[in-house]
């Protein structure tokens, strides 16, 4: 299979799809309804073009062009990863087997179930995002949403082609469901929690992609171990892609606490409302809900599901091939998060069933690195404040710590008091409110709204006044 991706197709893809007459079809009349879904639910300021990356090959150099493209006309398209037809499942009890190219019957409902969940979190954040192009602070942050946006859109694709190519009528259907559904709507609200929330300023845009696009990293990197390798490569390539989301996202915070942090100076004071900046203890807010309601996207501390998941080859562990076991857990235990005599503690399992654990574990390590990076502005500052990730039984609305209140710092509090207090806590309609006030678009060329640093480098070369969207 080649790795570059042709462009002359209806559908750019890398997966001869023109050898598979029925399939392109079925795909191409999903198309139309793909195009609806984006001109009604995705991003909602005009644009005439955008300076866009688009994947054109999938190897390990060269893999993207840079270009203004007209959003409507962005050619997405289906890319899986190169092919090792000596690749093995690495794990579980087909540990060694050569990995499967077709879905094997007994495993097909709860792979389509997996494909299913992953593809419908791709359009909700386009819907959750839609309108922040009005708002917009530079075009260089305009740029990146829609970048963002576009590569959600792709990805999209890329679950739509594994239930239309390997699962069938229920397959197609699934693909259809997934432009039915949409962010927030009461009648059919997309399947995760998360994915449902407002996102309304872009101190939130910047958070859903540090914290919740960092979960779908870790959720990708378990599906890329899959032993469906179609399922695997087209994970690894959604990796490649997802690595910028959480780019704008950490910068984002970045820019925002440095610039938060010059007003400060300049004016001598911690109040920075007056001054048109978003205080340290409102960012912490946004930070302590972001990232509470992206680990209750990873699960239950326990579950058979994930055990089973994991057992059948289905859905591997992160960096599974690192890890030093026998990669099959049969016989090994862990400690996972628990109540335990009325206290937060921990519990010993049975590792299987504390895989949702071991995720969750490997995420928060990866989250606090973002935090000590903004720490050490706030350090080099001379500032003695400082950002941390809250406990992790704070605000948690699934698993072992659903049914308590805590505080940030892991004090387990009455109901009551959760309601008196959670104002210093979580973002309040009064911190938001603020936030919105800051939210006047700055659309002109090498400008920037005033609660925001502007970046320490452009795109792909270009420097930060280059004019990444042209608007009509």
């Amino acid at each position: 299979m080649p790795n570059s991706a042709d462009y002359s197709e209806k559908i750019p893809n890398n997966v001869e799809l023109h050898e598979d007459r029925r399939l392109q079809r079925a795909l191409e009349s999903w198309q139309p309804n793909f195009l609806n879904w984006w001109e009604s639910m995705g991003p909602t300021l005009p644009t005439r073009d955008v300076y866009l990356r688009t994947a054109v090959n999938v190897g390990r150099e060269g893999w993207a062009h840079f270009g203004h493209v007209a959003m409507k006309d962005y050619r997405w398209g289906i890319f899986l990863a190169e092919h090792d037809r000596d690749r093995r499942i690495g794990f579980g009890e087909h540990k060694d087997e050569p990995v499967w190219q077709q879905v094997p019957g007994e495993y097909r409902a709860a792979l389509q179930r997996l494909i299913v969940i992953q593809g419908d979190t791709e359009p909700a954040s386009v819907e959750q995002q839609r309108n922040l192009g009005a708002t917009a602070p530079s075009l260089y942050d305009m740029r990146n949403l829609f970048q963002v946006n576009v590569e959600e859109g792709r990805h999209l694709w890329a679950m739509v082609y594994l239930l239309h190519a390997y699962f069938g009528r229920e397959g197609r259907a699934e693909a259809e469901e997934l432009l039915h559904r949409n962010s927030g709507s009461e009648d059919s609200p997309r399947i995760l929690g998360a994915f449902n929330e407002e996102t309304t300023d872009w101190l939130s845009f910047f958070m859903f992609t540090y914290f919740t696009d960092r979960d779908g990293k870790y959720q990708l990197g378990t599906l890329k171990e899959s032993a469906f390798d179609p399922l695997s490569r087209t994970c690894e390539f959604m990796l490649k892609e997802e690595s910028h989301h959480m780019f704008v996202g950490t910068t984002g915070i970045d820019r925002i606490v440095e610039r938060t942090v010059a007003l400060m100076i300049e004016h001598d004071s911690d109040d920075v409302v007056a001054h048109g900046g978003i205080p340290l203890p409102v960012i912490q807010k946004y930070l302590n809900f972001h990232y509470s309601v992206s680990l209750d996207l990873f699960g239950s501390e326990t579950s058979t599901n994930v055990a089973n998941y994991f057992t059948a080859g289905l859905k591997g562990r992160w960096a599974e091939e690192r890890r030093r076991d026998d990669h099959r857990l049969t016989s090994e235990s862990i400690m996972v998060d628990a109540i335990t005599d009325g206290q937060i503690g921990q519990t010993e399992v049975a590792a299987l069933v504390g895989l949702n654990t071991d995720l969750r574990r490997e995420y928060i390590s990866d989250c606090q690195n973002g935090v000590n990076r903004w720490n050490r502005t706030l350090e080099q500052a001379g500032m003695t404040a400082r950002l941390h990730l809250p406990h992790i039984a704070f605000n948690r609305k699934v698993g072992a710590f659903s049914g308590i209140e805590a505080t940030p710092g892991g004090e387990l509090i009455a109901a009551a008091e959760w309601e008196a207090h959670k104002g210093r806590w979580l973002p309040t309609d009064i911190d938001k409110a603020h936030v919105r006030s800051l939210m006047q678009p700055v659309h002109e060329r090498g400008k920037i709204a005033g609660w925001i640093a502007p970046p320490r480098h452009g795109i792909n070369d270009k420097p930060f006044d280059y004019t990444y969207v042209h608007l009509p």
